[in-house]
């Protein structure tokens, strides 16, 4: 059913209400909205238009006229009674294109490419060819001449001749202008120069620039003759006397396209990197292998090849350039000279200018095949994707419409001068990453409109999906569609007294609940966890809760537990730590509602034993009472002591000329791991227990220190021993257990 949406629809839902909506949906209801430009690109229209400040509307008429066998078309130009010449390569021919269609090769000569062409207002059609080229005269008459066509193809017409009209003895013939007395101006390369040649063949130098290359002509209201060049992006305006001014010096390195509206407005489209702002760096080429073969010095097409002058070759337009491009950018210079900004693309490279029937700059670009309709700086409708890859050129039609040549394939189309009737746009597979509800739609547009869903549990609609199921806009605007991860809405725009827009489109949908899902519970003695300040923008970065990780810092007295858990929701969670020691039944909590991953405690909290933490994760804040759920892990088993051993039975005495030292350690909970004794101050030394081996958690110590020398064996420097009555020493030993919690005692042996 067809719904005309209403001026009242639209004051229903503002374009704040979906922000609000979302808003107040919070973590429960959630809503997926498309109403921006980089939004609506990820879908898929026919006959849809996209605005640059979002939205979709319908795009003009566009069918194929003609296909041709050739790989490229360079130009295209027509005549009044709306028959279309296309220039080719890949063969290098010329097509006569009827108005129903039918196609003509009139002209296939000997060299690689046939560059640029024009009309005159009798009928004759003059083409440039490429390299080491010339410009033909192509005229309806007599059989065309055995110097230009040697190999006569099946496609040969006997109504055209041709006729070399004019050799500029240069490497590249670029473009063709004719101004309203019929003069015709030759753009060329290697040296820069434009050629005039009269209606009679008498040909002179018109202009000579510093560039390698004049790429581009157009002529402006008053008679002057508009050039661009390739090298340092010059624009110039060259009066009839050849005089020549640079009215711009495009920040790129080579103009590929000009046009000028009625106010007398430039635009000049540019593409290529400037290096070092020399005119001889490197050219700016679409990727990939020359179309033909190309002479080691550049040519149509060709990728970097540098010409015989030391110049570099212009934008070429690879038989492989696939969907990889470059950039552009637009300049629009003003009757009064100066220039500014227009539009830039970092995607697409500008290969053609033109304008509607409403004055409004149309560009035809690469490698993706688009044409955007420019109407104002850096505002633009992406009107349409051509089923080639390049745009290369337009042409008028009698009914106000435009022609337009793609290359790779060789077609043409006709770009109407009117909407299409009807057009459809299929968004892009939305993940909701959960098996979910779909709820309501929110839709904001006017005109005629009819807007679809469907659901599914794969990312490809083809397998198995729901059949489409259309949204009542004028009703509830339910989305009945069944509980799926994944879902599609699709829009019909019909035209009608008010034309069809579309500005928003948003779907609410409820998630289903999952638990928390642990992947592990880390336990380290001896370490604190410190947190780290969350985001400027708070708990949510790129759409998902950010949660910073914990700096650790040692101290032995603390106790660090950190886990890693996910919610497939999304949703806010809160944690508990629970201990429980080994052989008791019953889970103690440490710490409830907490909202980091870790927790740090005082490890004396625990007395010695074995433990095991346990943590819970609920999703209680996103979800209304009785709706949450939880999950939980428990940690690995882990020993706490934080109780020194005892240093038991402490013994020493005097007996020629050493100490015999004997003491006991005991542990409550883990083995003794060391023992050491230092005598008079000296250096610690370790003593081993008696059995040598350290295992147990009660360990006893029997052994002789010497006191007449240090503990490195030298001889001691302190006064010589007189007898062992007289000394006075004083033994300390210390013990560590296994977590290394230490005691110490001492014993003086006094002398007689």
């Amino acid at each position: 059913m067809n719904v005309a949406i209403s001026r009242r629809f639209l004051v229903i839902l503002p374009a704040s209400f979906l922000l609000v909506s979302a808003m107040l949906f919070g973590e429960g209801t959630r809503t997926w909205e498309q109403s921006k430009f980089d939004e609506f690109t990820r879908g898929t229209g026919n006959g849809i238009a996209i605005r640059s400040t979002g939205g979709l509307e319908l795009a003009p008429a566009f069918k194929t006229l003609a296909t041709t066998p050739a790989t490229f078309i360079w130009a295209i130009a027509s005549d009044p009674a709306a028959n279309l010449y296309a220039a080719t390569g890949s063969p290098a021919r010329v097509y006569l294109i009827k108005p129903d269609g039918t196609t003509e090769v009139i002209f296939e000569p000997r060299e690689l490419q046939v560059q640029a062409l024009v009309v005159a207002k009798n009928g004759i059609v003059y083409a440039a060819t490429n390299p080491d080229g010339k410009v033909y005269r192509i005229e309806h008459g007599a059989n065309l001449k055995k110097e230009a066509r040697p190999q006569a193809p099946d496609s040969r017409s006997s109504n055209w001749s041709s006729s070399v009209y004019f050799d500029p003895g240069t490497k590249y013939i670029w473009d063709l202008a004719m101004d309203n007395s019929g003069k015709l101006y030759v753009a060329t390369g290697d040296h820069g120069e434009i050629f005039r040649v009269t209606s009679k063949g008498d040909h002179s130098l018109f202009f000579k620039s510093d560039e390698v290359h004049i790429r581009v002509l157009a002529f402006d209201s008053k008679g002057n003759l508009i050039a661009g060049s390739d090298g340092s992006g010059l624009v110039y305006r060259i009066s009839p006397a050849g005089e020549g001014f640079v009215l711009y010096s495009a920040p790129k390195k080579e103009i590929t396209a000009l046009a000028i509206d009625k106010a007398g407005y430039i635009y000049a489209a540019a593409v290529g990197e400037k290096r070092g702002g020399s005119a001889s760096s490197s050219a700016f080429s679409a990727p990939g292998p020359s179309p033909t073969p190309a002479p080691a010095s550049g040519g149509p097409g060709a990728s970097g090849s540098s010409s015989a002058s030391g110049g570099s070759t212009p934008v070429g337009i690879s038989s492989n350039s696939g969907s990889g491009g470059g950039s552009s950018e637009i300049y629009r210079i003003s009757p009064d000279g100066s220039p500014r900004h227009f539009w830039s693309s970092r995607e697409d490279l500008v290969y053609a200018l033109a304008f509607d029937q409403q004055d409004r700059l149309l560009v035809g670009t690469g490698n993706r095949g688009h044409i955007f309709r420019i109407t104002g700086e850096d505002e633009y409708t992406d009107l349409l994707k051509a089923s080639a890859t390049q745009v290369t050129g337009f042409a008028k039609t009698p009914d106000g419409g435009l022609y337009v040549s793609t290359s790779n394939l060789g077609k043409v189309f006709v770009l109407g001068a009117t909407s299409e009737a009807e057009g459809s746009y299929e968004s892009d597979v939305f993940d909701a990453r959960i098996f979910s509800r779909w709820g309501r739609a929110e839709f904001r547009g006017s005109g005629n409109i009819q807007l679809f869903a469907r659901s599914g549990n794969v990312d490809n609609p083809d397998r198995n999906w729901s059949d489409w199921t259309s949204i009542d806009l004028n009703k509830d605007s339910e989305v009945r569609v069944p509980p799926a991860r994944f879902i599609q809405w699709k829009a019909q725009l019909h035209s009608g007294a008010t034309p069809p827009r579309l500005e928003v489109v948003a779907l609410n949908y409820l998630p289903q609940n999952v638990a928390p899902d642990f992947e592990d519970i880390t336990v380290q003695l001896g370490v604190r966890y410190q947190s780290l300040p969350k985001p400027a923008s708070g708990e949510m970065v790129g759409g998902q809760h950010f949660d910073p990780a914990p700096v650790p810092s040692h101290d032995r007295d603390s106790i660090g537990v950190k886990w890693t858990v996910h919610d497939d929701n999304d949703d806010v969670m809160t944690y508990s730590v629970y201990y429980r020691g080994e052989g008791d039944t019953r889970w103690q909590l440490l710490k409830g509602n907490l909202s980091e991953k870790f927790y740090s405690f005082d490890a004396s909290l625990l007395p010695d034993g074995v433990y095991t933490v346990k943590v819970v994760a609920s999703d209680a804040p996103s979800h209304s009472p009785g709706q949450a759920l939880s999950g939980e892990k428990e940690s690995a088993r882990f020993e706490v002591d934080t109780t020194a051993p005892a240093i038991l039975n402490l013994q020493a005495s005097a007996k020629s000329g050493d100490l015999h030292v004997s003491f006991r350690a005991s542990d409550s909970f883990s083995p003794i791991k060391r023992a050491e004794y230092s005598i008079d101050a000296g250096d610690w030394r370790l003593v081993e227990p008696i059995g040598q081996l350290s295992d147990s958690k009660d360990e006893a110590y029997d052994f002789h220190a010497p006191v007449a020398e240090d503990i490195a064996g030298n001889a001691s420097t302190r006064a010589p021993v007189k007898s062992d009555r007289t000394l006075e020493h004083v033994v300390v030993v210390r013990v560590y257990d296994r977590y290394d919690n230490m005691s110490s005692a001492k014993f003086v042996v006094r002398g007689r």
